[in-house]
C-alpha cells in the first residue's frame, strides 16, 4: 500500500467539498452555532459512552483490524492515532467524530459484510474526515439539527439564528465531504475496484448470496442512473429526494453518483500526481486546513441555497 509522507488534506480535497465549507461558513447563524456548539457539547461524554458501551480496538482487541487501521494512520500520515471502536450493530455502517480526540466508530455489521481489503478502505474513508478536519463540523451539523427538532422548538438561544437554509447547507457541505473521504480511501488502497466493492457491498449487499453480485452491474446501474439526467424531470426528483421530500435529508450522496465522481478521479492527472509523490505538504498530520476558495465560487453556491429555500416553501404551500 502507498504511503503519502507529509500529504496535506488539501492535496486531495474535492473543490465541492471546499466550496460547500466556505458557503456553509458564511452563512448568518454559523458562527452563533459555532459558539454555542463549545459551550453546550463536549467529546468526553461521548468518549465515555464508547467505553462503556463498545470495543475499543488494539494491539490485542480485534488485532487484525488494529493492524490494517494502523497502517492506513501511516499512509495518510495522520498523527497522533485517533482511537478505534467496535460497535454491536448489524446495520452496515461506520463514522469518525471528534476533533481534540477524535475517533471512529465501525459496526460489526462492517465487520461481518465486508473482505479485509473492503474493510480497510472503509478505515481509510473515515481517516479521510479526521484528516480533512470534517469531523468537528459533522458533530456541529448532528447538534444543530437535534437542538432545531427537540419538541418541535429550537433551544440553546438559537431560534433565531438556525434557518432552514443554514440546516439544507450543513447537509449540502456533509454530502460534499463524502467525496473527499472517498478519494482518502482510494489514494490508501490503490485499487478503484475495491473502493466501490465496498460502496456496492454497503448499499445492498448480502452475506449469504454475495457470489451473486456483480460489481460490474453496479458500474452500469451508475450509468443509467446518471443517464436518467436527460429527462430534466427526473433532475427535480433528485433534487428533492436529496433535500427531504421523502421526510429526511440525505447526508451521503447516493452510492452510484459516489462511483462516477471517484472513477473520474482516478484517472485524473491530480490523482497521478498524487500517486508519484507530487502533492501539497504540510508539516503536521491531521490538519483542519482553510479551504480556499474564490468569492464567486462561494456566491454560486449561495445562490444555489437561496434557490433550494425558496423550492421548499413553495412545496410547503401547495401542501
Amino acid at each position: 500500500m502507498p504511503t503519502y509522507t507529509g500529504i496535506s488534506s488539501e492535496a486531495f480535497r474535492h473543490p465541492l467539498d471546499s466550496q460547500a465549507e466556505e458557503a456553509l461558513r458564511n452563512l448568518p447563524g454559523f458562527d452563533l452555532i459555532a459558539r454555542k456548539f463549545v459551550e453546550f457539547v463536549y467529546e468526553r461524554p461521548q468518549l465515555v459512552y464508547l467505553m462503556g458501551n463498545a470495543i475499543q480496538v488494539g494491539p490485542r482487541q480485534y488485532s487484525t483490524i488494529y493492524q490494517m487501521f494502523r497502517e492506513c494512520v501511516r499512509d495518510l500520515d495522520i498523527y497522533p492515532e485517533p482511537a478505534l471502536f467496535v460497535v454491536q450493530n448489524p446495520q452496515a455502517n461506520s463514522y469518525a467524530l471528534g476533533q481534540e480526540n477524535p475517533y471512529i466508530v465501525i459496526n460489526t455489521g462492517i465487520l461481518d459484510l465486508l473482505d479485509e481489503t473492503e474493510i480497510r478502505a472503509v478505515l481509510a474513508h473515515e481517516l479521510g474526515h479526521i484528516k480533512c478536519g470534517h469531523t468537528i463540523l459533522i458533530q456541529m451539523a448532528m447538534w444543530a439539527m437535534s437542538a432545531a427538532s427537540a419538541l418541535g422548538e429550537l433551544t440553546f438561544g438559537i431560534g433565531n439564528f438556525v434557518s432552514q437554509a443554514l440546516i439544507y447547507a450543513f447537509f449540502e457541505w456533509r454530502r460534499k465531504a463524502e467525496l473527499t473521504a472517498d478519494r482518502a480511501a482510494l489514494l490508501v488502497m490503490d485499487d478503484l475496484n475495491i473502493v466501490m466493492s465496498s460502496m456496492m457491498k454497503v448499499s445492498g449487499g448480502s452475506i449469504k448470496y454475495a457470489h451473486e453480485c456483480s460489481l460490474q452491474e453496479f458500474i452500469k446501474q451508475s450509468e443509467n442512473y446518471h443517464a436518467l439526467d436527460e429527462d430534466g424531470l427526473n433532475q427535480v426528483y433528485k433534487f428533492l429526494i436529496y433535500n427531504g421530500a421523502q421526510g429526511t435529508m440525505l447526508s451521503h450522496p447516493f452510492p452510484v453518483e459516489r462511483l462516477r465522481y471517484l472513477q473520474e478521479w482516478a484517472v485524473s492527472e491530480e490523482y497521478k500526481q498524487i500517486r508519484r509523490g507530487n502533492y501539497q505538504r504540510t508539516a503536521s498530520g491531521a490538519v483542519n486546513v482553510a479551504a480556499e476558495t474564490s468569492p464567486q465560487e462561494v456566491e454560486t453556491l449561495r445562490k444555489q441555497i437561496e434557490e433550494l429555500q425558496q423550492e421548499i416553501n413553495k412545496i410547503k404551500r401547495s401542501e
